[in-house]
């Protein structure tokens, strides 16, 4: 796959041209630049596969230098490279690929590079048209884990123990990763010592490898090293629901009285938080930022209803996006304004009311001045 790397610092380039190409490989670095305004018209020029990104430089924000890369490439995936975790919501809401802490490890950038691979493997399949046989099976994940046989409706599955269920979503969570057997047996049998919790996951396991086999799922293997120090889980020919959904959303193109129905369609295949039903800790940061990207999707969609005079199309995704995310007051600001719009201030002052129950008393926070600004003009006016 071809690469741009941008990071003001010319020694932090070399190195990570040097991992992507000789340590990992599969990877040709086209293009280094320390100076982030060259790069927008050479990624034109050179349309790369992807571009590895560093956040905090000093000419211009790297999350800028992201939305304009997608816009001018939407093909080309981002990488974020950086020091600083505080823009990892902000990097994941542009829809990027990945999000890589410095200092870079190797076996984090070869995950990154495998996914890229993927990413890469899917488009190409997309672009030789579609096919109808031998489709892959498919592992669900929104609300609660399901198996889906090519064909056939997903299935709920049978565990032998609630043990052996959170096993496999940690696993399939960290899937075609090495998970060392300590760390495995120290989630799941903290208060075990050493010789019984590695009784007890290996009993797991082969209660989980059973239940694959029973479902018909044998693309999905778990596989245990040499002397069993720990186990990956490969997905093979499998797919994962919440994996091509995401994929389906940044393959859409930009809204039109054409493709509505499509991004409609997209927003519907969200069944659900990533293992709602399951509220595993572990899992939480995943869950919100796939929430996050249909939340994103959600907007796009209200706002274009909204500008197209469609305003109940918009007002019922804005009621949707209310119940989906309770706390979030952008949903209710643009909820309050459609109603004021169709001059229904009983529904708009219930609203207000409801979002200061939420933000005031359950979250004991202000709710933002604009949005209260607005709410105190309008009510003089009506007065």
């Amino acid at each position: 796959m071809r690469a741009i790397l941008v990071d003001d610092e010319r020694l932090a380039l070399m190195q990570l041209r040097h991992m992507l190409e000789k340590m990992i490989g599969g990877v040709e670095v086209v293009g280094m630049y320390t100076n982030p305004s060259e790069v927008l018209e050479s990624a034109r020029e050179l349309q790369p596969d992807v571009v590895f990104l560093d956040i905090h430089m000093p000419e211009i924000n790297g999350l800028q230098l992201g939305s304009s890369l997608q816009q001018a490439l939407p093909r080309t995936e981002i990488v974020f490279v950086t020091g600083y975790d505080q823009y990892a919501v902000n990097a994941f809401e542009l829809y990027a690929l990945d999000y890589v802490m410095k200092p870079i490890q190797q076996d984090r950038l070869h995950q990154t590079v495998k996914r890229l691979q993927h990413m890469l493997e899917k488009q190409e399949n997309m672009e030789a048209g579609p096919v109808f046989v031998d489709m892959p099976p498919r592992v669900c994940c929104f609300n609660r884990i399901s198996f889906q046989r090519p064909g056939q409706s997903p299935e709920p599955v049978k565990w032998r123990t609630s043990k052996a269920q959170e096993l496999f979503a940690y696993m399939l969570h960290h899937r075609e990763q090495f998970l060392a057997r300590d760390t495995l047996a120290e989630l799941l049998w903290p208060d075990f010592d050493g010789p019984r919790a590695a009784q007890q996951l290996y009993t797991t396991i082969y209660h989980i490898r059973q239940t694959l086999k029973n479902m018909g799922l044998e693309a999905v293997t778990i596989a245990g090293s040499g002397m069993e120090i720990g186990y990956t889980l490969s997905m093979g020919k499998a797919r994962l629901d919440c994996e091509e959904w995401e994929e389906g959303v940044k393959a859409l193109q930009a809204l039109t009285e054409q493709n509505v129905q499509e991004h409609e369609r997209m927003l519907g295949l969200y069944k659900g938080d990533y293992l709602g039903q399951l509220d595993y800790l572990w899992a939480e940061n995943e869950r919100e930022r796939l929430r996050r990207i249909w939340l994103q999707q959600a907007e796009r969609l209200s706002d274009f209803y909204a500008g197209q005079n469609s305003t109940e199309e918009a007002i019922r995704l804005y009621q949707r996006m209310q119940q989906l995310f309770p706390y979030e007051e952008s949903g209710y600001f643009s909820l309050m304004k459609l109603f004021e719009s169709q001059g229904n201030w009983n529904a708009v002052k219930e609203l207000y009311a409801l979002l200061l129950s939420k933000v005031g008393n359950d979250l004991e926070s202000p709710i933002s001045e604009s949005i209260t600004d607005w709410y105190n003009e309008r009510s003089r006016q009506k007065a």
